[in-house]
């Protein structure tokens, strides 16, 4: 899918970057230098999408006549949001919280070029069976998930033994609804 305009990818994730490789677009990649905050007080819910188009501003100075995607994924459980952990002991809570239980993902995306700016979100439920502590501290110790919201990456080892049930899009679980971001910018 080729696009008359060229396309910024603003991700340093592999995981977006193969989608959007994979669904036919030709981009670069240049990652925002923001602070990934959000205000205490915004709702759970919202969270993805604000900082997605927190990433996007980042780049509206400088714009000529690239089309920008930023995205961001967040992991919610009981509405309080699972950032990517910070170290060791850190995942292996976040794991032991998401154990046997559901979870909301839900990632962020704004498409912004100088005239048009798109922002928008994808839901995905997503079920674990329980983990042993065993199993959680050799997923931690061997995939080293700190870069990943929740702690964990459904293409890894833990999304083929732990995921149960996923209702919604499996790609907003790798981190980027491509069905939607292809749509989008189809018509851009």
């Amino acid at each position: 899918m080729s696009t008359q305009r060229p396309i910024i990818l603003a991700s340093s994730s592999p995981r977006r970057q193969y989608l959007m490789k994979e669904a036919g677009f030709t981009f670069t990649i240049e990652k925002p230098d923001v602070e990934e905050d959000f205000p205490a007080a915004l709702p759970s819910e919202q969270v993805a999408r604000y900082l997605a188009a927190k990433k996007a501003e980042y780049f509206r100075p400088k714009m000529n006549d690239e089309i920008i995607v930023t995205a961001d994924t967040v992991v919610i459980l009981n509405n309080t949001i699972m950032n990517k952990p910070q170290d060791r002991v850190e995942a292996i809570h976040m794991l032991s919280e998401l154990s046997g239980k559901t979870h909301t993902v839900m990632t962020g995306v704004c498409i912004l070029s100088k005239e048009r700016e798109e922002t928008f979100d994808d839901t995905t439920e997503v079920t674990f069976v329980k983990l042993t502590p065993s199993e959680i501290e050799f997923y931690v110790d061997q995939y080293k998930p700190f870069d990943k919201a929740g702690a964990y990456g459904a293409q890894d080892w833990i999304g083929m033994v732990a995921i149960e049930k996923i209702t919604g899009s499996y790609f907003n679980v790798m981190g980027l609804p491509i069905h939607k971001v292809y749509q989008y910018l189809k018509n851009w």
